[in-house]
């Protein structure tokens, strides 16, 4: 399915029952790393697993910006009218998640995976890697990377949803930017998932489930 929303197309699938879940991949990726995860939540969810501005299916963009992808989904929220939703976000679709709940009331409770507040929220090792490819590309994902977001403290305390922040054990993120985004959003809980990396719990996996259950049950 497809919807118009700040003049492009976003793609996206909807599938099961029940509360708005909200499902947004990173970098590169599509909604369709949720595909096996979606087969277990839509007996308790009507999930919506979304293809980001230039990304998947939707509209190609000449570049990226982390507000104008938040300001997508929450177009994306106002017009399909979706209320007490259940965002979760991975990577990219964390800092969008957070962003999002910024703004907008229409997210009660926020799941935010492997997600940094500021591009030096990494281990230096990957950004130098990502240095490193963008002399060779023009890539606006990697660029968006580079130099974005900018989420400071003040921003994260506007945060009103009821918020999960998880990273990998192993994580790409940084322990101190998680603990950062973690301690300054009110009253938000925080995971590290023991063993596991940026995305090995969560992309074509269902290890992140049992997160999304407890954030509906015990933080609603």
């Amino acid at each position: 399915m497809q919807i118009q929303v700040n003049n492009i197309y976003l793609n996206y699938e909807v599938t099961g029952s029940g509360r708005p879940l909200i499902l947004l991949h990173g970098n590169g990726e599509d909604h369709k790393i949720f595909d096996e995860a979606v087969s277990q939540l839509k007996s308790q969810f009507t999930c919506y697993a979304v293809d980001s501005r230039d990304h998947g299916d939707s509209s190609p963009c000449p570049e990226l910006h982390y507000q104008d992808m938040a300001d997508d989904m929450i177009a994306f929220m106002d017009q399909l009218d979706l209320r007490d939703v259940l965002f979760f976000g991975f990577s990219d679709g964390g800092i969008i998640g957070l962003l999002c709940a910024m703004k907008t009331d229409r997210i009660t409770t926020l799941v935010t995976a492997g997600a940094n507040a500021t591009p030096d929220g990494v281990k230096p090792m990957l950004k130098r890697f990502m240095k490193l490819i963008s002399r060779f590309t023009l890539d606006s994902k990697i660029k968006l990377m580079l130099n974005e977001p900018h989420i400071t403290e003040n921003d994260l305390r506007s945060i009103k949803a009821k918020t999960l922040v998880l990273a990998g054990e192993k994580d790409v993120v940084t322990d101190h930017e998680t603990k950062f985004i973690a301690a300054n959003i009110p009253g938000a809980t925080l995971r590290f998932v023991k063993g596991e990396g940026h995305g090995s719990y969560i992309v074509h996996s269902t290890k992140f489930v049992k997160y999304v259950v407890y954030a509906d049950r015990m933080m609603k």
